[in-house]
């Protein structure tokens, strides 16, 4: 069975260009429930953004903070572009595969815009 769940609510950069960033509560992945597929979906919903998304998962059961990796196939990245000002607006959509326990947003170098939602489906 399919589950959504929001695992980011809105959250506003100060708009006084310091660089945050905001580590997400965990949530339960498919290796949490025992499902074969492992097949997640991610939608960043942003506006104005300049900074990076990325999710990041564990095969731990009770992890701490060393057990957990980044999964490359889901940055986000507005930064690093020869305008310093760009930033992207719009529904963003990521898809990535495992078996994870438990899996978690991380807003990094994150310096101007709104994340309006981060929602998982797996």
């Amino acid at each position: 069975m399919a589950q959504s769940e929001t695992i980011l609510t809105a959250q506003t950069h100060p708009g006084d260009s310091t660089i945050e960033t905001i580590t997400g509560e965990k949530f339960k992945g498919d290796g949490y429930y025992g499902r074969s597929d492992g097949l997640h979906t991610v939608q960043y919903n942003i506006s104005g953004f300049q900074g990076k998304i990325k999710m990041q998962a564990t095969l731990a059961v009770e992890p701490a903070e060393e057990d957990w990796f980044t999964i490359d196939s889901t940055e986000h990245e507005t930064i690093g572009f020869s305008n310093d000002s760009a930033t992207a607006t719009g529904s963003h959509i990521k898809n990535f595969t495992g078996n994870y326990v438990w899996v978690r947003t991380i807003v990094s170098s994150w310096t101007d815009g709104t994340v309006n939602s981060i929602v998982l489906n797996h």
